[in-house]
């Protein structure tokens, strides 16, 4: 298993896990994403900051995780200081045909070591409330659970806030 930066050319397998991962997510009852909402503009754009990662299990594109310090307003609701740099992980995804081998996990570790690395010490996370399997893992993996809120661009969803401190 490597962690490695996204390049462009990983995009069409990207988008093939994405396809694969939401009709398990809708199926669970998980709205979060859609047909429209990850798309391949969102990653490009992920990719020419630099803040794609995958997880390449000989060629095949089995993770996908955002590793970035952008913070969504409603943090603050939670009683975040957003205005303190944080490492954040959006958009983390496993293939349907690669879960249960700690790729999640080892995205997570990945966003540990960008913190590290860059000298930041917190890395939060948010995630849909009925996501039962992030749930489980962001404890895991030392993260705090902060609170729940809504994001105005994904509308009668909600989420739930989790974070660590190094």
């Amino acid at each position: 298993m490597l962690i490695r930066r996204a390049e462009l050319t990983d995009i069409p397998q990207i988008m093939q896990l994405i396809a694969e991962v939401v009709p398990v997510m809708i199926a669970a009852g998980n709205f979060q994403w859609d047909s429209v909402y990850p798309n391949a503009e969102v990653f490009e754009k992920d990719i020419t900051l630099q803040q794609l990662w995958v997880t390449d299990i000989d060629g095949d594109i089995a993770g996908v995780s955002a590793i970035t310090t952008h913070q969504e307003p409603e943090y603050a609701h939670v009683g975040w200081d957003i205005t303190e740099t944080a490492i954040v992980t959006h958009r983390l995804a496993v293939s349907p045909t690669h879960q249960g081998k700690g790729i999640a996990a080892a995205l997570m570790v990945q966003a540990e070591k960008e913190a590290i690395e860059r000298g930041i010490g917190v890395l939060r996370v948010d995630t849909n409330t009925t996501n039962q399997a992030t749930q489980r893992l962001f404890p895991k993996m030392g993260y705090v659970f902060a609170g729940e809120i809504g994001l105005s661009f994904r509308e009668g969803l909600r989420f739930y806030c989790y974070e660590k401190r190094l």
